[in-house]
């Protein structure tokens, strides 16, 4: 099952940078930098991704910025539910494509755009960020989809990663999974 950290101020401070990472590999193989407060992304972003890349994750992404993923030479970056236009621009740049999904006719579209994978949300119960779709809508976006549905939103205990495995996602996703 894809373990995939999404950081953001909270998880990951530059101070300790490299002990947070540590903490991210033991816990999981993919990880994005996500950081919607600060001004030195893209610094931060160069930093994030040079220490990154030491570390034995499958893929390390960024945020929104294809653009500066390319640049910088990160595996991929993961799009948000506004940016389905991005898709093929990000492939044809050699990125690595997660989109953030809400619905399934989302999901459905991004993987005709070419989507190697989607994040489909919220799951359980999140702050901010709606009514929960729940573990019998994930298993209906799975059934629908022949690339990976990573389940994302709320997600913050062993069980509840397993009851999303157990509904078929190919992963999870999570920033509080990881936080500790």
């Amino acid at each position: 099952m894809i373990a995939y950290a999404i950081t953001d101020e909270s998880t990951l401070n530059f101070q300790t940078l490299v002990t947070d990472l540590q903490r991210f590999v033991n816990k999981a193989k993919m990880i994005v930098y996500r950081d919607k407060l600060t001004s030195n992304y893209h610094h931060n972003a160069k930093l994030f991704l040079e220490q990154a890349q030491q570390f034995s994750f499958n893929k390390v992404l960024l945020h929104t910025n294809i653009a500066l993923a390319d640049v910088l030479q990160a595996d991929g970056v993961h799009l948000t539910s506004m940016q389905f236009h991005e898709i093929q621009r990000a492939k044809r740049l050699g990125l690595f494509v997660v989109i953030s999904t809400h619905t399934l006719e989302e999901a459905k579209e991004a993987e005709a755009l070419g989507a190697d994978m989607v994040t489909f949300s919220p799951i359980f119960s999140t702050p901010n960020k709606g009514e929960p779709k729940g573990l019998e809508m994930l298993k209906n976006v799975v059934s629908e989809l022949s690339i990976p549905v990573i389940a994302l939103g709320g997600i913050v205990t062993d069980a509840q990663v397993e009851l999303c495995q157990e509904s078929g996602a190919k992963g999870f996703a999570s920033i509080r999974y990881f936080a500790e």
